[in-house]
């Protein structure tokens, strides 16, 4: 068993030599289309199936794809807005768990200021901008 496995191994490093593999938008791809052949399977929507071997036939073009920079761009463009989706939840979520401070924007240069909760109504300026502006903590 051990040496089929060495040579089967050995084949697909062969196969993928000069390839591009698999990446972070590849993996959202695949999850979207196990949703989708879930989805059509317990629906019996027929567009469902459809879209899901469309996701996986992108899938593997990705994969096997020999144009490496041009995969490595989308999967950087992909990047550079699923961080930004999730950046926004991580503040959020900080926030929210923050029980000393309130959390501002700017007026001006819509910068996020962390001011101390229970002070009353105070004055605010922002360090980058030195706009001030007042608000109830």
């Amino acid at each position: 068993m051990n040496n089929w496995f060495g040579r089967f191994q050995m084949w697909l490093q062969r196969v993928m030599a000069g390839r591009y593999g698999g990446d972070q938008l590849n993996w959202l791809l695949l999850i979207l289309y196990l949703i989708l052949w879930a989805a059509g399977m317990f629906s019996g929507f027929v567009l469902f199936p459809i879209l899901a071997w469309l996701l996986f036939f992108l899938i593997l073009f990705r994969m096997f794809s020999r144009n490496r920079a041009k995969r490595w761009a989308e999967n950087q463009k992909f990047l550079n807005i699923w961080n930004r989706i999730k950046g926004f939840f991580t503040s959020r979520t900080a926030q929210l768990k923050d029980r000393d401070h309130r959390y501002f924007t700017c007026p001006h240069c819509k910068n996020k200021l962390r001011v101390p909760r229970g002070k009353g109504k105070i004055q605010i300026t922002c360090p980058v901008c030195r706009t001030q502006f007042v608000k109830k903590t």
